[in-house]
């Protein structure tokens, strides 16, 4: 029987982007994944699904499983020929208990790999804006467990020769201990006007730095209702943290934001929050499903010649489009003869996906701006093929032909609701958890409005940010304040808006 292989990987200690490239290779090729807490989960999307999923987190006094249970079953799983990958918060073997994994693997005969993860030693610290070192301040640093194994009879840590031999201390595992830490460091000769950080949930959204000295530290603590997990730094460094503050002073840090759009759809928008220090809440409330009568569309696709113009207003129709020419076994060089308009750059990156360029971007991008621009080109008497969602409105329809142009419009594909998420959604909202709502089209307010049977001052409790004028026209007829629409209708101008808006307020 093939035996199979363990691997230690460190996830980092948080942010789901300081994991490695091998780390996330390790997850790809995954047949069982034993995880712990303090990671975020989301990296367990990059296994396959069928991969085993098995939690062993640990809280303070409180253990899912043993260490032994977890020893056990490593080197089950590897025994039935599985590729394991013990998923570790930050680095395995600082203070992660790899090293004593790694010797049971070693006794049962088994392979293994470790693949280091960026500690939240330095880490967090550096999130925090407070280098571990630093040219003049410190050119030291220790790492210290905060919470010894109680089992044992006398502690190992040498405080007298700790408390003036190094620099910066990093204390992990400690918010529990942290007056016996100071009372400790104080006793052996550090200054009691020392400086320190403590920082709770580090590099993630809800990271919350409280600053002190050893003096004042453990009172700072209880007046902020700080609890574990927490990182502790002891030193001068810990000083910089007001020059080099960078990760928990942006607009939207911690802003909980409602991503409605549908999933396919929701990670870039998703991306760009989270970079400007947002946590996206992805809960689509609409989904996209291709028509089952395509008949309409086929007959227009064998007849592409009598049109003139082609107009794509979303990257849905864009997809659903090229779904269908796919299905009938052409590609883009069937719209060879025709000109091809697109809304905005987002439907124009579609199209170039496709390898089209297309002929025509509006200055402005909405139904509105595409006919203004299109009233300075000769459309007179010209055929134009649109297809779009089943719900679109008839502005654009309507303001084509009015300037003599003949327009065949097609419903490729359908939009609907989501009603498991729009469920997930409502909850939150009612629980005060969401600070900001995005709509990216009216669809999507008139779905998540649908969900509260005409209560929408629920919804006001959040803040609303509509991606232009038709959706906030939408949101406002449906008792929506709107408070924020984007200057430029795409995704980055949305984003943009959102945190033009919490600079105003800082």
């Amino acid at each position: 029987m093939k035996t199979g292989k363990v691997y230690l990987v460190g996830a980092g200690p948080g942010d789901p982007g300081l994991i490695s490239l091998k780390g996330l290779e390790c997850l790809k090729k995954a047949d069982t994944i034993i995880y712990d807490r303090l990671l975020d989960e989301g990296l367990l999307d990059s296994a396959p699904p069928e991969a085993e999923r098995i939690y062993v987190g640990k809280t303070a006094g409180k253990h899912t499983r043993p260490q032994a249970e977890i020893n056990r079953l490593l080197v089950t799983r590897a025994r039935e020929g599985k590729t394991v990958v013990r998923l570790k918060g930050g680095d395995p073997f600082v203070l992660g208990r790899g090293g004593e994994e790694a010797e049971v693997l070693v006794q049962n005969g088994l392979y293994f790999e470790v693949v280091p993860g960026i500690t939240s030693a330095v880490a967090v610290p550096a999130y925090a804006g407070i280098p571990v070192t630093h040219r003049g301040l410190a050119s030291s640093f220790a790492v210290i467990t905060g919470h010894e194994d109680p089992g044992k009879d006398s502690s190992s840590i040498n405080w007298e020769k700790l408390a003036t031999g190094v620099d910066t201390l990093v204390f992990l595992m400690g918010m529990k201990n942290l007056p016996q830490i100071v009372t400790r460091l104080i006793e052996h000769g550090r200054p009691p006007d020392t400086p320190v950080a403590v920082i709770k949930d580090g590099t993630n959204p809800e990271q919350k730095t409280v600053m002190g000295s050893l003096r004042d530290i453990v009172a700072e603590v209880k007046k902020h209702r700080l609890t574990p997990p927490a990182v502790i730094i002891v030193g001068e460094v810990a000083r910089l943290r007001e020059k080099l503050r960078w990760f928990d002073n942006r607009p939207l840090f911690g802003k909980r934001i409602l991503v409605t759009r549908a999933r396919h759809q929701a990670s870039a928008l998703s991306q760009l929050l989270a970079e400007r220090g947002a946590r996206p809440i992805e809960l689509p409330v609409i989904a996209i499903q291709a028509v089952a009568d395509t008949d309409d569309l086929d007959q227009a696709i064998s007849n592409l010649k009598r049109y003139h113009w082609i107009i794509f207003t979303s990257v849905n129709g864009v997809a659903a489009f090229w779904q269908r020419l796919y299905e009938l076994k052409l590609d883009s060089r069937a719209l060879s003869m025709l000109k091809i308009g697109v809304i905005g750059p987002a439907t124009a990156q579609a199209l170039e996906a496709k390898g089209i360029m297309p002929d025509y971007i509006p200055e402005v991008y909405t139904g509105e701006g595409i006919i203004a621009g299109l009233k300075k080109q000769n459309i007179n008497g010209q055929r134009f093929l649109l297809p779009r969602a089943d719900i679109a409105d008839k502005e654009l329809v309507q303001g084509i032909g009015q300037l003599g142009a003949e327009v065949h419009e097609i419903a490729i594909y359908h939009t609907v609701p989501a009603t498991e998420t729009i469920a997930q959604a409502k909850q939150m909202l009612l629980a005060g958890e969401i600070d900001v709502i995005t709509f990216t089209s009216s669809s999507t307010v008139t779905n998540l409005v649908a969900a509260f049977s005409g209560e929408p001052p629920t919804i006001n409790s959040a803040k609303i940010a509509c991606i232009g004028p038709k959706t906030a026209e939408t949101a406002a007829r449906a008792g929506l304040k709107v408070a924020i629409m984007a200057r430029e209708q795409t995704i980055p101008g949305l984003v943009a808006t959102i945190e033009e808006y919490f600079k105003k307020e800082i």
